[in-house]
């Protein structure tokens, strides 16, 4: 099979939740363990950290594999989705997965997969976990794709637990209230394995420690012992910023290299899971964690997080999708000057938008665009449903033409945001 080939059967053969949403899901993780033990158990070849969350679990993968990389550790990274290649979603030391591998594990196990039938995710993790135990990675940093309790990733027996966050996305596969959907992303949590939240939030504590003590999981809640406060305001937009931190009697400077203040909630839970993970015999000096932590985008690839396209015009694009993840984007967008704000922006046809589009500003200037999957809500009918909240604008269905519509009307003084779904920000030429 050619490269090519292989893709078409993943995408094709599988149904895959990135571009057909609902019917992608599964119930139970039968599949996911049929076919590691046809794998031969990967997953139990190599150490992990485990991470889940709403919001800030990417970022925080990325960050843990930085560190772990600069410690000199050969360290695995499995993610999703991917925003430009497949491959992406499955790295070593920041290098994607050879094209050559992708076919070799197709080819292998072609007649066991079209017999078993899994979904793209749950092949996409027997992948990842071949590859890894393959190349005997010293540890990998594995990432839910959503949800928990019922992820295809939830069959490995990590070193530590993450979960970042928990706001409101999925809820029709997750829960209708915060509890729930904490309860979903708790599953993670391993019996007597150590578990980190990034974030306390008052309606969520509960649940995460009745499941904890269940498990018997040590169980820290981090932003309750990191605290973590921005030093400079980043306003000239440098590739770093920098925050202050202080735990027990120490205080000291950590130069970051993600940008938008939403990174704040996330440092305290990776910086928490390091801690922890020292403490497990792990070699991770002071010098990795600040070279790491500084330079996760060029150490990983990570893209599309606050990601600064041009300066005149400001561009910037972000992934954020979800309510709490538009509320934090608004939030940063409110500490730029600038004249005119334009909005580009395309969304996914099988969540509840109104509550996103109730959030957006009514001054900005939008152009209303869809991606090239399935699942994309139609740059018309996004324009219809946004100008019942007062939001107008032009419809341009290609994300190309869209940004360059933007680009070709708005001032120098003015800031273009691209984003409302990762798809539509995948779709941007020069990320």
């Amino acid at each position: 099979m050619t490269y090519q080939e292989t893709l078409d059967f993943l995408y094709q053969a599988l149904p895959m939740f990135q571009r057909v949403g609902a019917s992608a899901f599964k119930k139970d993780l039968s599949n996911t363990i049929a076919l590691c033990n046809q794998l031969g158990n990967p997953q139990e070849k190599f150490k992990s950290v485990h991470v889940a969350g709403t919001n800030g679990k990417g970022s925080s993968s990325h960050s843990l594999a930085a560190v772990f990389q600069e410690a000199g550790y050969k360290t695995g990274l499995y993610t999703s989705p991917h925003l430009k290649s497949f491959t992406e979603r499955i790295r070593i030391n920041g290098i994607e997965i050879p094209q050559e591998e992708v076919i070799l594990f197709v080819e292998e196990n072609k007649s066991f997969l079209e017999e078993l039938k899994p979904s793209f995710f749950e092949m996409t993790v027997g992948m990842a976990f071949w590859f890894f135990a393959k190349e005997k990675v010293d540890i990998a940093i594995i990432e839910v794709g959503m949800g928990g309790r019922l992820d295809s990733t939830n069959v490995i027996h990590p070193e530590l637990c993450l979960i970042t966050n928990i706001g409101w996305d999925h809820m029709q596969y997750l829960g209708d209230t915060l509890p729930k959907i904490a309860a979903e992303k708790a599953g993670i949590i391993k019996e007597n394995t150590p578990v980190v939240i990034s974030q306390t939030q008052d309606e969520c504590k509960r649940v995460f420690i009745e499941l904890a003590a269940e498990k018997h999981a040590p169980i820290v809640f981090a932003d309750e012992f990191w605290k973590v406060d921005q030093v400079n305001k980043n306003e000239n937009l440098t590739s770093t910023v920098t925050y202050q931190i202080t735990h027990e009697e120490e205080t000291f400077k950590l130069e970051f290299g993600l940008l938008g203040d939403y990174q704040k909630g996330n440092i305290p839970g990776i910086l928490e899971a390091i801690h922890q993970l020292q403490q497990m015999g792990w070699k991770i000096s002071k010098d990795d964690i600040e070279r790491g932590l500084s330079q996760q985008t060029s150490l990983t690839g990570l893209k599309g997080r606050w990601q600064v396209l041009g300066t005149s015009p400001l561009i910037i694009a972000d992934t954020g999708h979800n309510e709490p993840g538009i509320q934090a984007i608004l939030k940063q967008l409110e500490k730029y000057s600038y004249d005119q704000l334009w909005m580009v922006l395309g969304m996914v046809n099988d969540k509840d938008v109104s509550k996103i589009l109730a959030l957006l500003p009514q001054k900005a200037k939008y152009i209303f665009c869809e991606a090239k999957i399935p699942r994309a809500l139609s740059a018309a009918e996004l324009a219809e449903k946004a100008g019942k909240f007062g939001l107008y604008g032009e419809i341009i269905p290609s994300i190309p033409n869209a940004i360059n519509c933007a680009r070709k009307n708005a001032q120098s003084n003015d800031l273009i945001f691209i984003g409302g779904s990762t798809f539509v920000v995948a779709e941007i030429e020069e990320l």
